[in-house]
């Protein structure tokens, strides 16, 4: 498969355009219009760290625009890549007008956020800083494959099951021989999404100096779990700096 793959550019601006359109942009690559505002600093093309975020953060906003108005689910995902080959596989009830083959789809992996104190920075008093936000996001671009036959969907229920009862701590497995479980597949829909344009944001003060950098890190790292996971990312956004 030919690199496919691109990351926001400068037109970055645009996703209040789409909203308002009653479709998405045709015009653009792969008809997605750039969707993520970013500048320079921020954007990222590290697939290992998108890797990261959606191995942590994989609850994830499924966005559609239909005649002009936009629908969103939030749903749990399957993420998976293989080179430059990103799948993202879901799950939707029946009823839900989004579960439509052939749509036009973003789906937006929140990453961790924190807030950042001016009083943080060495220099707050001669620069005037204010308070800010650091963060991650990616945002995954293409067009849906809806699947609606039993065996897709039964598999895909049980690894996503099984993936979250992991972490749980929980022994419950979905059982494809119980028709009584089985049968609840009927009440939804599964898709592909093969992403055709990913957009990465890591905001975490690279247009600060260094000083302020390693102080943000610092107090981040004794904040919450978001905190200190915003606390890592940083620490290897510097750490690749330094090499």
């Amino acid at each position: 498969m030919a690199k496919t793959l691109d990351t926001a550019g400068a037109a970055c601006a645009r996703l209040k355009d789409w909203l308002c359109r009653s479709k998405f942009n045709r015009s653009q690559p792969y008809g997605i219009p750039v969707s993520i505002y970013s500048n320079q600093p921020f954007s990222s093309q590290d697939l290992c760290e998108l890797d990261r975020l959606a191995e942590l953060h994989d609850f994830a906003s499924l966005v559609t625009v239909e005649e002009g108005q936009p629908f969103i689910s939030h749903i749990p995902v399957l993420y998976s890549r293989s080179d430059d080959v990103i799948v993202v596989a879901g799950h939707l009830a029946r009823a839900n007008r989004q579960a439509k083959d052939g749509s036009q789809a973003l789906v937006v992996l929140h990453g961790p956020n924190a807030y950042v104190s001016p009083s943080w920075y060495p220099d707050k008093v001669e620069r005037s800083r204010v308070p800010t936000w650091n963060y991650a996001v990616a945002h995954l671009t293409g067009t849906l494959e809806c699947r609606d036959d039993d065996q897709w969907l039964a598999e895909h229920v049980g690894t996503l099951s099984e993936r979250h009862e992991r972490r749980a701590g929980g022994s419950w497995a979905f059982d494809s021989e119980a028709e009584s479980e089985r049968s609840m597949l009927r009440g939804i829909i599964g898709f592909r999404l093969r992403v055709r344009k990913f957009e990465l944001k890591l905001k975490l003060s690279q247009n600060h100096p260094n000083a302020n950098r390693q102080s943000v890190l610092a107090y981040l790292a004794k904040g919450n779990e978001a905190a200190q996971q915003v606390a890592d990312l940083m620490r290897r956004s510097l750490a690749r700096i330094s090499d």
